[in-house]
């Protein structure tokens, strides 16, 4: 017998885990093993931990349509049960989801209306750190049984891993961007108070947008993670430019305009030398750096686009950005009131900034100011 009649070709059915792919549809493509052996489990999803707020928050799930909690968020310490799978870091099983039928929490109730029957949840641990929690739902009561369990539960570490592998990679980026800033002279005011503000303030509206633009949870996520990050090309500005008390000149403002195309030349490069090219949804990173200065009316930089020409993500950093650029001191600047501040943004609707984006956050007033409650500057408290 030869050495080629020993070869067989085998077909690696979890290859298509190492495609360029954004995780709900690696999530999908592992249902579907998962299905052929456990017909039963009809639902994948995952939530994360925010530790900055002690809030859980969807991330994404396997299911098409509609999910029973999209853009949803409740602080961890109301959800008893689910804090105490993370104390205990063991999973749970309820064969029987009927017992939290009198549940008063929102996301409880919407499950149950959904008519899941049974659910099996893991916490979500990257070494000692908790992430989150994976959620198996069954239409089938007592559907999740012990002797399952154990081939359950290493696909469940599977999905843990294809996870923790996104964040990571996520974390990496973040961590890389923050580094090159804080390693050059660009000491242009920008606060972690200042980061984290923006941030949630963009997951604010992304999160009022989300039905009407048709965004999911895991664009969301990306949205505040990387809004923060619109201005990384003004490492590439100069001191005596960037950091001027008084007004540019035409050439200093000309060099000014070139910052968010080093930002995308910044993140290309980034993402080139952690061989992150193909990273999912690494295109909204790029884009709210390249395109936050650009304005409905088509007067913006660095390419004039108009309207929907601009990608959402940018129109949302660029809300988030300005509001909290007015609302925050500078040395060459008192604060504007939020009353202030919301005027301005009304005035810039439907030229500079987008009126969808403008209104999503005056319909949440509380939540922005709770945003500023939590994440104040250190001078000012």
């Amino acid at each position: 017998m030869s050495p080629q009649e020993d070869l067989f070709p085998h077909q690696d059915i979890l290859a298509k885990l190492h495609e360029s792919l954004p995780l709900s549809d690696k999530l999908r493509f592992l249902h579907q093993i998962i299905r052929e052996d456990f017909p039963f489990i009809d639902r994948l999803s995952i939530a994360l931990f925010d530790e900055k707020t002690g809030m859980l928050k969807t991330y994404t799930h396997s299911t098409e349509g509609a999910s029973p909690l999209a853009a949803y968020e409740v602080p961890l310490g109301d959800a008893s049960s689910l804090r105490e799978i993370m104390r205990r870091r063991r999973p749970r099983v309820v064969r029987d989801l009927s017992i939290f039928a009198q549940g008063l929490q929102e996301h409880t109730k919407r499950v149950s209306d959904t008519g899941y029957q049974a659910s099996y949840t893991m916490p979500l641990y990257q070494s000692d750190t908790f992430i989150g929690f994976l959620f198996f739902n069954s239409f089938k009561q007592n559907a999740f049984l012990p002797e399952s369990l154990r081939q359950i539960d290493i696909f469940g570490h599977l999905i843990a891993l294809v996870v923790i592998n996104e964040l990571t990679a996520i974390r990496t980026l973040l961590a890389t961007v923050q580094a090159a800033r804080s390693m050059t002279h660009c000491r242009d005011i920008e606060t972690g108070s200042h980061i984290d503000r923006t941030a949630y303030y963009a997951r604010l509206i992304a999160r009022e947008l989300a039905p009407s633009y048709h965004l999911n949870d895991e664009q969301i996520e990306y949205i505040f993670l990387f809004s923060p990050l619109h201005d990384i090309g003004k490492i590439g500005i100069p001191d005596s430019v960037l950091q001027k008390p008084g007004r540019l000149d035409e050439e200093e403002f000309k060099m000014m305009k070139t910052h968010p195309q080093k930002g995308r030349e910044i993140i290309d490069s980034i993402l080139e030398g952690f061989s992150l090219g193909t990273f999912g949804h690494v295109g909204i990173m790029r884009n709210i750096a390249e395109y936050h200065h650009e304005a409905i009316d088509g007067s913006g930089y660095p390419k004039g686009l108009k309207g929907d020409e601009i990608p959402i993500e940018a129109r949302i950093s660029a809300v988030a950005d300005i509001f909290d650029a007015l609302t925050s001191r500078r040395t060459y600047k008192a604060a504007w009131s939020n009353s202030e501040a919301f005027d301005m943004l009304r005035r810039l609707a439907d030229t500079k900034l987008d009126r969808d984006c403008v209104d999503a956050m005056l319909k949440n007033i509380d939540k922005v100011q709770e945003i500023q409650q939590r994440f104040r500057d250190e001078e000012l408290v």
